[in-house]
């Protein structure tokens, strides 16, 4: 059975037919930057502002010099090329730098890392937290990425964050996120953020926050050591949180080791559509956090879930198996309550 919001999708996003898969990254070395603007001439690429090459052979060497460089609050989209390379870069993307699209020459080949974690001491001797610990944040609006791999090298040492996307209309496409907690940060409740045949691997929360996020066609990786995926904090006043459509949900861990949620905040939303399932994920597929208030106020449902994890027959029963009917409400206009990405 084609589903509506299946054919909505594709009647107005662009058509990709790169297929995500893991990758295989090289280590964690730290990359040469340069303060300055590299004086090495190059033809600019069509349709392309500005080129980042870590090699020198672009505008600039750096990522963050380039996100300085886009005029503030320019209603033009300004396109960065990004050459091959492991840029080892904390980025920040700032609110007045808005319409910024990046797109890597190869998904696997651009990497963005960085190797913080929460309870990491700044100079001050203050740790500096979860949102302080991601590698790339992102608070300029209508932000898109492609084909690029955003990463979080520190490994299981807690709290650890790939990307923290706070900027509303964010899309992400054919892009790979790593970590191992709390790889993906949805931070604030006023972003929605579309995430096409991506790669998201982690272990524990590694999808979290208060966003309105869809996840189409994505593969998500539940890697050994973790119990949870996602940990939504969608507020109460919140139609949607997280929709996870047409996914693959896998793992290297064992039988049985992961639920598909647990509520960070009471009014947690998430649902699984059309998703396949291997065989990690538990028979009763979410977890109250040890709070059992939260079972009336969140919002966790599935519909038509396969494979071996996919047997809803014993999920908890304060969770939800959606209706023909209330499937048909899962379209991405009203999930972005009228904004529809375009790749």
């Amino acid at each position: 059975m084609k589903l509506n919001f299946i054919k909505t999708t594709y009647c107005l996003l662009a058509t990709i037919v790169v297929a995500c898969s893991s990758p295989t990254l090289e280590s964690d070395a730290a990359m040469p930057e340069s303060n300055t603007k590299t004086t090495v001439s190059t033809q600019k690429m069509a349709g392309y502002n500005l080129v980042v090459d870590i090699n020198g052979t672009g505008d600039y060497k750096t990522i963050q010099q380039a996100f300085t460089a886009v005029t503030a609050n320019n209603t033009a989209e300004t396109k960065i090329f990004i050459k091959n390379g492991r840029y080892k870069e904390k980025l920040v993307l700032p609110k007045d730098k808005i319409n910024v699209t990046i797109v890597g020459e190869s998904k696997d080949g651009v990497i963005i890392t960085y190797n913080d974690y929460a309870s990491k001491l700044n100079s001050a001797g203050t740790a500096i937290g979860t949102s302080g610990s991601a590698s790339f944040v992102i608070t300029g609006s209508n932000f898109k990425a492609s084909s690029v791999t955003f990463e979080n090298s520190s490994g299981n040492v807690g709290q650890a964050v790939a990307v923290r996307v706070d900027g509303d209309k964010a899309i992400f496409n054919n892009c790979n996120f790593l970590g191992f907690q709390d790889t993906l940060y949805t931070r604030t409740d006023t972003s929605r953020q579309y995430y096409y045949k991506c790669y998201i691997a982690g272990a524990t929360d590694f999808i979290f926050g208060a966003s309105t996020a869809i996840f189409d066609q994505c593969q998500i990786f539940a890697k050994k050591g973790g119990t949870y995926i996602t940990a939504a904090s969608t507020t109460q006043t919140s139609k949607f949180g997280y929709v996870f459509l047409n996914c693959n949900l896998r793992t290297d861990s064992g039988k049985a080791t992961y639920y598909l949620g647990r509520p960070w905040g009471n009014y947690a939303k998430t649902v699984f559509i059309n998703c396949d399932m291997a065989n990690h994920i538990k028979p009763e597929g979410w977890h109250n956090w040890s709070k059992p208030e939260a079972e009336s106020t969140t919002f966790y449902g599935e519909y038509k879930s396969t494979g071996l994890g996919g047997n809803m027959n014993s999920r908890v029963k304060w969770s939800h198996q959606l209706t023909d009917a209330q499937v048909k409400e899962y379209t991405v206009s009203k999930i972005f309550n009228g904004w529809v990405p375009v790749l």
